[in-house]
């Protein structure tokens, strides 16, 4: 594989526009995004809550369209949701009632797979993520990093090339996160599946992006593009890092000194 630059164009959006119907009256919630995404990139997008990062996720999804514009996914027009691109949500989704191994099984019911087959790749992803020992367990059996494998091998079971995932690991302590973190740049190396995440925590777009994609609101716009060249595994100590850190800080006015006071978060 190439380098990022050299690789062939996954996802493009070109002046897209979003507008929904309140009061009776248009609200636009995006306005002008032109963006790509490259085949074998990592892509993040940071922004305040309200800034339509989620409503941009939908539409690169295909569970909504544009008001206006184009947006396409491997050349073609996005109209409808695909299996090529799965959405993997902050609230995992697993059905209760069913063991990990059934949990991930269900994906697969459409793919018209023979029992053995579908037993075959589930397990294969189940093994991915490490929770072979936790086969036959229920979701509430399960910590909450333990229910978000089991949605990461089950949207990987599926084999999609795109995989847009909403703030998937917000709900969980720090270091469940940065393990998750850790385990998502390795099944993505193994894989070569490509990853659009939509974020608030500026540490975990730094940690996990080839590129960083800042929002601004009302409407939502993309500001800033910024590539993060830093080889991975990456140091969240290294001067580097806090170089990128610190970039995104004060594109959000969080670096700057005000009466007085200097602010380091």
């Amino acid at each position: 594989m190439g380098s990022i630059s050299e690789q062939k164009i996954l996802v493009e959006l070109r002046n897209v526009d979003k507008e929904f119907m309140k009061q009776g009256l248009p609200e636009k919630v995006l306005s002008g995004i032109n963006f790509d995404v490259k085949e074998g990139e990592f892509v993040s997008i940071l922004g305040k809550s309200g800034c339509g990062k989620s409503t941009l996720l939908n539409l690169i999804g295909g569970f909504d369209q544009p008001t206006r514009g184009e947006l396409h996914f491997d050349g073609m027009p996005v109209t409808k949701p695909t299996r090529r691109a799965i959405m993997l949500f902050q609230f995992y989704a697993l059905l209760p009632w069913r063991s990990v191994l059934k949990n991930v099984e269900i994906a697969l019911e459409p793919e018209g797979l023979s029992k053995e087959e579908s037993r075959e790749r589930a397990m294969k992803y189940i093994k991915l993520v490490g929770l072979e020992d936790s086969l036959h367990q229920f979701p509430s059996q399960l910590s909450g990093g333990m229910q978000q494998r089991v949605a990461i091998a089950r949207a990987l079971s599926i084999q999609p090339e795109l995989i847009l995932m909403d703030e998937p690991f917000a709900a969980l302590d720090t270091f469940t996160r940065y393990y998750l973190q850790d385990e998502l740049l390795r099944i993505k190396e193994q894989e070569g599946t490509n990853i659009i995440l939509v974020t608030h925590d500026i540490d975990e777009a730094v940690y996990l992006s080839d590129r960083v994609f800042i929002m601004d609101a009302n409407p939502g716009t993309i500001r800033k593009r910024i590539p993060i060249q830093l080889p991975k595994p990456r140091d969240r100590s290294h001067s580097d890092f806090q170089y990128y850190r610190k970039w995104i800080l004060d594109e959000f006015n969080f670096g700057q000194k005000l009466d007085g006071l200097e602010f380091n978060i």
